[in-house]
C-alpha cells in the first residue's frame, strides 16, 4: 500500500490492514514518523519521540502471531505528558521535572501496551495541566492560532494526522475544548471509569481521563478497552425517535458567533430528521453563574493544595505563580466553604443525572467559539467545566465551522456511568451533524510534503 496513504487512516482503518496482514506495524510506523517530520516544525505537538524506540516496538509488535494480537494492536497512540511511562521521560510540562524518568507505566499506559498498541510518545502540556498558557503548540489549520489546552499536543498530533488516538486529562476543558479548537472527536468519560493511577492528578475529586481521536468508531474502540460499561443493556435509539435536551447553560451569554450559529444548526438538522429538540434550562437554584463558578474553583483550588504541596517544598521557586498561590491558598479559601462547595456538587449530580434519564442525551455547546488567535492563552473553558464538575461522560462532535473557517464543535452529554449509551446516541446524531454541519478535516501539506525521502534523512534520529 502507498507510503503516503497510511497516515490519513483512523485506528480502525489501520487495524481493518493488520488484520489482512496488508500490511507491517513497522511499514505503519514508518508513514506516521514522515509525516511527523514533515509537519513537527510548525505544530509542535510533540515533547518527546524517539523514533528508534518507535520502530523497536513496531517490530516487536510484527512478531506477534495474529491469534496472540489484542484489540489495538499496531495503532499508533500517543499521551500526554502527565502519564508516567516506564520508557520515556515524563516532565508534566513542568521545569521541575526536566528530564524526569519515573521507571513505570501509570494505569492507562499500561493498559494500552497490553492491548497491542504502538507507544508512540509524549505529547505536550501546560505546567501540571493548571496554567492556561505553556508550550509553543499550534493549530494544525490556522498555526497563528492556539490548539487549546492543557490537551494542546494531545489535540494537535490527532488533528494533524501525527497519530490517530491521543490520550489527555481534563480538569476545567483540557479535552473537549482543543478537541472543538482543532476539529477532532473526543470523550472525557464518566469520573473515575478510568484509573488515574500514574498519573499527576490537580484535582482528585474532579480530573478525568479521556481520550481524542479523528472518528466516532475510535471512541468506541478506546471505550471498549477500556471496559467502559453500563448497568442497563445498550438499546438503539433510532434518529426519529431520540430527544434531545438543547441546554445553553447559564455561561450562554458568553457565547461567540461561532457556538451560536453552531448550536442554532444542531437543532435546525436534527429537527429536519425528525429528532425531537427541546430547549431545557438549568434548575433555577443552579441558575446563578457566577455562584456555580465559585463552587467549581472552591473545590479544585482547595485540591490543587493538597496535590502541589510536594512540588512546592521541593523547589516553589521553580513552579508558575499560579500553582504557587494554589498551595499558599491566595484566594483564602475555608474549609468550611470547601465542605459546602463539595456537598453542592454532589446535589447537583443526581439533580443532572435525573434531568438527563429524561432525553435521549443532552445538547450544549464544547467552547466559546472558534480558537482565538495566538499562543498565549488557551481560551475560555466556560462551557466545559460544569460537567466535568458533574461527574457527566461528554462526547465532542466536531460538525460545524465558524467565521473564520475554523471548527466548531457541540458536546453531547449523558447521566453518569451512561458511557455507552452516550457513544451509541453520539453517533446517531452525529452521523446527520457531520454530513450537513459544513466541518470537514483534512490534512494541511507544508511546504516539505512534497519531498521525497532521499539517502539522507535516517528514519532513526531524533526529530
Amino acid at each position: 500500500m502507498d507510503f503516503n496513504k497510511l497516515y490519513p487512516l483512523t485506528a480502525t482503518q489501520i487495524l481493518a490492514l493488520f488484520k489482512q496482514n496488508t500490511i507491517t506495524v513497522e511499514y505503519y510506523a514508518r508513514s506516521l514518523l514522515h509525516r511527523i517530520y514533515e509537519r513537527d516544525s510548525v505544530v509542535k505537538a510533540w515533547i518527546h519521540l524517539d523514533p528508534e524506540l518507535v520502530l523497536s516496538q513496531a517490530r516487536a509488535l510484527d512478531k506477534i502471531p495474529q491469534d496472540e494480537r489484542g484489540p489495538l494492536h499496531g495503532v499508533g497512540i500517543a499521551i500526554k505528558d502527565v502519564m508516567n511511562t516506564k520508557d520515556m521521560p515524563t516532565q508534566f510540562g513542568s521545569p521541575l521535572y526536566k528530564g524526569n524518568h519515573s521507571g513505570f507505566d501509570s494505569s492507562t499506559v499500561s493498559i494500552l501496551r497490553q492491548a497491542g498498541a504502538l507507544i508512540f510518545g509524549k505529547t505536550t502540556t501546560s505546567e501540571f495541566t493548571i496554567t492556561n498558557f505553556g508550550p509553543d503548540t499550534t493549530n494544525p489549520h490556522d498555526p497563528n492560532r492556539t490548539p487549546g489546552g492543557s490537551s494542546a499536543g494531545s489535540a494537535a498530533a490527532v488533528a494533524d494526522f501525527q497519530v490517530p488516538l491521543n490520550f489527555g486529562t481534563q480538569t476545567g476543558g483540557s479535552i473537549i475544548r482543543p478537541a472543538s479548537f482543532t476539529g477532532i472527536f473526543a470523550m472525557k468519560p464518566t469520573y473515575n471509569a478510568i484509573s488515574p493511577e500514574g498519573q499527576k492528578t490537580c484535582t482528585a475529586t474532579i480530573d478525568s481521563s479521556g481520550f481524542l481521536a479523528r472518528s466516532m468508531e475510535d471512541l468506541q474502540l478506546l471505550a471498549d478497552v477500556f471496559a467502559l460499561k453500563d448497568d442497563s443493556p445498550l438499546e438503539e435509539v433510532p434518529l426519529k425517535e431520540a430527544r434531545v435536551a438543547l441546554m445553553k447553560t447559564p455561561v450562554w451569554p458568553q457565547g461567540g458567533p461561532g457556538t451560536i450559529a453552531a448550536m442554532e444548526k444542531a437543532a435546525n438538522i436534527l429537527r429536519s430528521r425528525g429528532v425531537k429538540v427541546e430547549g431545557v434550562s438549568f434548575p433555577p437554584e443552579y441558575g446563578d453563574v457566577d455562584a456555580l463558578k465559585r463552587m467549581h474553583s472552591v473545590v479544585t483550588n482547595s485540591d490543587a493544595q493538597e496535590a502541589f504541596l510536594r512540588e512546592y517544598r521541593m523547589d516553589k521557586t521553580k513552579l508558575a505563580p499560579e500553582i504557587r498561590h494554589l498551595v499558599e491558598n491566595r484566594c483564602n479559601y475555608t474549609r468550611k466553604e470547601r465542605v459546602q462547595a463539595t456537598d453542592k456538587y454532589a446535589s447537583m449530580r443526581t439533580i443532572f443525572d435525573d434531568i438527563a434519564a429524561k432525553y435521549s442525551a443532552i445538547i450544549t455547546p464544547s467552547v466559546v467559539d472558534e480558537a482565538p488567535l495566538g499562543l498565549g492563552d488557551f481560551g475560555s473553558a466556560a462551557f466545559n467545566w460544569i460537567w466535568t464538575g458533574l461527574h457527566m461522560p461528554v462526547v465532542h462532535i466536531p460538525a460545524f465551522a465558524g467565521d473564520h473557517g475554523m471548527p466548531v464543535g457541540i458536546s453531547v452529554v449523558a447521566g453518569r456511568f451512561c458511557d455507552q449509551h452516550l457513544l451509541m446516541i453520539s453517533k446517531v446524531l452525529g452521523e446527520p451533524l457531520m454530513a450537513e454541519g459544513g466541518w470537514n478535516l483534512e490534512p494541511v501539506y507544508s511546504v516539505l510534503s512534497t519531498m521525497k525521502l532521499g539517502p539522507s534523512f535516517d528514519m532513526n534520529s531524533s526529530l
